[in-house]
C-alpha cells in the first residue's frame, strides 16, 4: 500500500518514528500533538540488543543517538547522611546506548518528513467505507485513510476507537514524578539514590542539568491528569517528613518547567487495531518500567509501516503487525513486572536486602547475568527486511 494519508496522534517517540518509515514507503503522514512543540527534558531512555540498535541504524540515526548519549555511570545508593551503602551498576539500567527522551524526540522529529500540527488534539473519529473522518479541538475536520494512536498510556485515540479500556490498564503498584533543574548537584555523569519504605528518590546528572525521580508505592489513585498542583500534592504527601535531600527536591519539583507524573502501568489489549485505527507504543502495549518501552515503540513503528507497505489492504497489514509484535510485547512486559519491589520496597528489611545484593553484585557473576537477561529480552524478535522505494 502506497500514497496513503495517515494521521498519527502523538509527537513523542513512536509517532515520529512511524512517520519516518511511512514516508520512506511512499505515504503521507500527518502528526497531531497536544503540546505546543516537541517536549524537552524527560527521563533517560535506552536501547539494547541487536534488533533495537539495528532499527536505529536502518533509520540512519544511530550515529546521532550515539553522539548524544548520556555516558551515564553508576548510581550510588546512600543513607540519609549521604554515605554510600552500595551501587546500582550502569549495565543494569543504561542499556548499550542511553539518551535523554527529549533529545531523542528532537532527533526523530528532524528525521520524519511529516506535516506537524502542534497545539491540537483529536476529539472524534468516524469511520467510513474508505477512510476515517477526524474532528479536532482547533483545526478543521479532515478525512484520512488510516489513523494511528501513538499518544501514550492515556491514549485519546484508544478511548475513541476501542471504547472503555480502563480495565486493560494494569497498575504495577507505584507512581513516579520526573523533573529537572539547573546545575550538576555535585555529580558528574553519575547518580545517587535514597530509599525509605515505599518511597525512593533518585538524582542523576549528565552535565548541565540534573534530573530527579521521586517514586512511591501506591494502589491506583484518582486524580486529574491535567492538574499539576494535584499531582504535586500526591508526591508531597508520599514524601512528607522524610530526610536526606527530600525537602530540597520537593522545592525543585514545584519550580520545574518539565514536571511529569504518571503511574507505572501496562496496557494489555486483546487487539492492537480496530477498523482503520491502529495503536502503537505505549498507547497499545505499554510495558512499564524496565520493559524497554522506547525500543519496543521504535520496533513497532518499523513493523507497522513495513506491513502497511507490503500488504494489499489495511486489515491484512494490521493483522500481520500484531502477530509479529505481540510475542515481543509479552516478553518486554514480563521483564517489567516486579519493578516496584526493587524501586520502592515496602519494608526496611527489604531495602537492606536489596542494598546488600547490589553491594555484592560487582563480585558475583550476577552483574553480567543481568546484562545478558535484559539483552536477551530486547533481542527476542527477528526484524523483517521491508523493501523501501
Amino acid at each position: 500500500m502506497r500514497d496513503l494519508a495517515i494521521l498519527i496522534s502523538g509527537a513523542g517517540i513512536a509517532g515520529p518514528a512511524l512517520a519516518h518509515w511511512l514516508a520512506r514507503h511512499g505515504n503521507h503522514p500527518t502528526i497531531v500533538e497536544r503540546a505546543p512543540d516537541i517536549r524537552p527534558g524527560g527521563q533517560a531512555v535506552d536501547f539494547r540488543g541487536a534488533p533495537q540498535l539495528e532499527v536505529l541504524s536502518r533509520m540512519g540515526i544511530l550515529d546521532p543517538v550515539r553522539q548524544a548519549q548520556t555516558h551515564m555511570g553508576d548510581i550510588r545508593i546512600v543513607n540519609e547522611h549521604g554515605r554510600r551503602l552500595s551501587s546500582l551498576p550502569s549495565e543494569a539500567f543504561s542499556g548499550e546506548v542511553e539518551i535523554l527522551r527529549g533529545t531523542l524526540s528532537r532527533i526523530l522529529h528532524d528525521a520524519a518528513p511529516a506535516e506537524y500540527v502542534f497545539g491540537d488534539s483529536i476529539t472524534a473519529l468516524t469511520e467510513t467505507a474508505d477512510g476515517v473522518h477526524v474532528t479536532f479541538e482547533r483545526s478543521a475536520p479532515r478525512t484520512f485513510d488510516l489513523v494511528v494512536g501513538a499518544d501514550g498510556l492515556r491514549s485519546k485515540v484508544r478511548e475513541l476507537a476501542f471504547g472503555d479500556t480502563s480495565g486493560r490498564i494494569h497498575h504495577l503498584g507505584m507512581y513516579g514524578a520526573i523533573f529537572s533543574f539547573p546545575g550538576t548537584y555535585g555529580l558528574d555523569h553519575e547518580g545517587v539514590m535514597y530509599s525509605e519504605p515505599a518511597s525512593c528518590a533518585t538524582i542523576v546528572s549528565t552535565g548541565g542539568r540534573t534530573r530527579a525521580a521521586l517514586d512511591f508505592a501506591s494502589p491506583p489513585l484518582a486524580y486529574d491528569h491535567h492538574d499539576r498542583a494535584q499531582q504535586e500534592a500526591l508526591v508531597e504527601k508520599a514524601f512528607d517528613g522524610l530526610g536526606w535531600e527530600i525537602p530540597r527536591l520537593l522545592a525543585q519539583m514545584r519550580a520545574a518547567d518539565d514536571f511529569y507524573f504518571a503511574p507505572a502501568a501496562q496496557v494489555v489489549l486483546s487487539a492492537y487495531s480496530s477498523g482503520r485505527v491502529a495503536l502503537l507504543g505505549d498507547a497499545g502495549y505499554a510495558p512499564g518500567p524496565g520493559g524497554m518501552g522506547t525500543g519496543l515503540a521504535l520496533i513497532g513503528a518499523y513493523v507497522l509501516a513495513g506491513e502497511l507497505a507490503e500488504a494489499g489492504d489495511h486489515e491484512t497489514a494490521f493483522s500481520r503487525y500484531e502477530s509479529r509484535m505481540r510475542p515481543y510485547v509479552t516478553i518486554c512486559q514480563r521483564q517489567a513486572q516486579g519493578a516496584d519491589k526493587f524501586l520502592v520496597p515496602r519494608k526496611k528489611s527489604q531495602i537492606w536486602r536489596r542494598n546488600q545484593m547490589m553491594r555484592l553484585l560487582p563480585y558475583m557473576p550476577g552483574k553480567s547475568l543481568i546484562k545478558r537477561m535484559t539483552e536477551r529480552a530486547a533481542s527476542a524478535i527477528d526484524l523483517t527486511s521491508y523493501a523501501t522505494p
